[in-house]
């Protein structure tokens, strides 16, 4: 089974070939730490973790690059207005460097709590301002770029007459620079649609470095042209990131790689869609922005209850990544059932006893999910095919079918590695010790109620099993024991 990936670049479904047998180089855009991370965030983090997984499953080495944001992000556009987190630091009385640490940490404990895999290397933006530097030397030695006031700017008309500007992401650019002529004179830059590589910093900027054309810093699209080379080479497998940086940062990566190095550096672009509220991209100004941590404490007002990270995960999952996923207290309830479903049938898995044969088909499980993650990681799919299995599991827990003890470590296997390696859920759960006392102390309720049972004391075992229902607990009763889930 070969891996095909939609190539945002080519508008097509493309078989995934490497550059390097057997090693995968993958750039993905991270956060900019100014903020709290919401459930948009949470999406593409979850995305490509899973595309990182699942190359790994394939026996890749992969190099996972996720840059960190902490300069040259600005309050009104790419090239306007105040850094974000100077602007933060300004506010609060700090050094950039300790909002940078603050919200980093935030986002490293959110990243672990959704079982988000750490990448091989996650680089600083303000850690690479000489290789920006000189990044930006090799785009104007090459002609598309030019010096007005202190500012580097990049030539979008001079790179479109040879090259072609709006490639990935289908705009008019011809349309665009014909509109933005009528600018002339009224700004630093020749056009409107030109973008900065290096900003001359204002008096009052504090996070500022020297270069040979002013005390500045760098454009926030350079960042990633920059350190993708420098980590994977001047030619890499995929890039990713959410939708909404497809224009204008991942075009600008592009103009800028080309400009600097004579050709494009990425193979196969991927893009994850929004996560929206009633129909509406999630954001501040909106009055609908909520962050993870308000998820998980459910103190938001737009929330009805706290959902868990494995939730959360769960209900990004179980939409395809390039598709719209609305947001809804409904939609979380059902996800949030319907994982639990799920893990109830894996651990039901783990205890199955086989049988001499098997009443009920459950082969080929492996190869239809396997089927589904190459077609473009269709991860619906593949949960779709995990609950199909379910019913069968059940049945046979159930005393209602039998599954012979080759039948049982083939599903296993398969739960196992689709579960947890793929897919990347496992069980909510707290502290170990906390929870391992805890289902001791439900098993020794229900032998006492067993035993209850065995001397006829029906009073007792059922008072015992009422009580539990009242707190959420399903009990069922077999031959050789009990079984309980919440």
């Amino acid at each position: 089974m070969e891996l095909v990936i939609y190539n945002t670049l080519s508008r097509k479904k493309e078989v995934f070939k490497p550059i390097h047998e057997g090693m995968v180089g993958m750039y993905v855009c991270g956060p900019t730490v100014y903020g709290d991370g919401h459930l948009g965030h949470a999406r593409p983090a979850i995305t490509f973790d899973t595309l990182y997984r699942y190359l790994m499953h394939l026996g890749y080495k992969v190099r996972y690059v996720r840059n960190i944001t902490d300069v040259g992000h600005l309050e009104h556009d790419a090239d306007e207005g105040e850094d974000k987190i100077a602007k933060k630091a300004r506010l609060e009385q700090l050094e950039p460097m300790e909002v940078v640490q603050y919200y980093t940490l935030r986002y490293h404990k959110a990243m672990e709590k959704l079982n988000v895999l750490p990448p091989s290397i996650e680089p600083h933006a303000s850690g690479h301002i000489i290789e920006q530097i000189e990044f930006v030397k090799r785009i104007l030695d090459a002609g598309f770029a030019y010096e007005s006031e202190g500012s580097v700017y990049f030539d979008v008309e001079k790179y479109n007459a040879k090259y072609h500007y709006g490639k990935l992401s289908g705009r008019n650019i011809d349309e665009l620079l014909e509109n933005t002529r009528e600018l002339d004179g009224q700004s630093e830059k020749r056009r409107s649609i030109d973008f900065a590589l290096w900003k001359k910093a204002a008096p009052e900027h504090i996070m500022h470095w020297p270069s040979p054309w002013s005390e500045g810093f760098p454009g926030w699209h350079l960042e990633c042209s920059t350190m993708g080379t420098k980590y994977l080479g001047e030619t890499f497998d995929i890039h990713g990131g959410g939708m909404d940086l497809m224009f204008p940062h991942h075009e600008c990566e592009i103009a800028q790689s080309v400009a600097a190095l004579g050709h494009e550096t990425v193979n196969y672009w991927m893009h994850n869609n929004m996560i929206t509220i009633n129909g509406q991209k999630m954001g501040k100004s909106l009055g609908n922005f909520i962050t993870l941590d308000e998820f998980f404490t459910g103190s938001h007002k737009l929330l009805t209850q706290a959902y868990s990270p494995m939730t959360i995960r769960f209900f990004i999952l179980q939409a395809h990544y390039r598709s719209t996923v609305d947001f809804s207290n409904e939609a979380l309830q059902a996800s949030e059932k319907g994982l639990a479903r799920l893990m109830e049938a894996y651990e039901r898995l783990n205890h199955l006893k086989a049988s001499a044969t098997s009443s009920v088909d459950v082969k080929g499980l492996r190869d239809r999910c396997e089927e589904a993650m190459c077609d473009d990681l269709n991860t619906p799919i593949v949960i779709s095919h995990l609950f199909d299995s379910a019913k069968n599991i059940n049945l046979v827990a159930d005393g209602k079918a039998t599954l012979s003890q080759e039948d049982i470590d083939e599903l296993k296997n398969t739960w196992k590695v689709m579960i947890e390696e793929v897919l990347g859920l496992k069980r909510d759960e707290g502290n170990d010790s906390t929870n391992d006392a805890y289902k001791q102390a439900i098993d020794l309720l229900l032998q006492i109620r067993l035993q209850a049972k065995q001397n006829k004391d029906w009073a007792t075992s059922d008072k015992i099993r009422d009580e539990l229902a009242k707190l959420g607990f399903i009990i069922k009763d077999k031959k050789d024991g009990f079984e309980w889930s919440i």
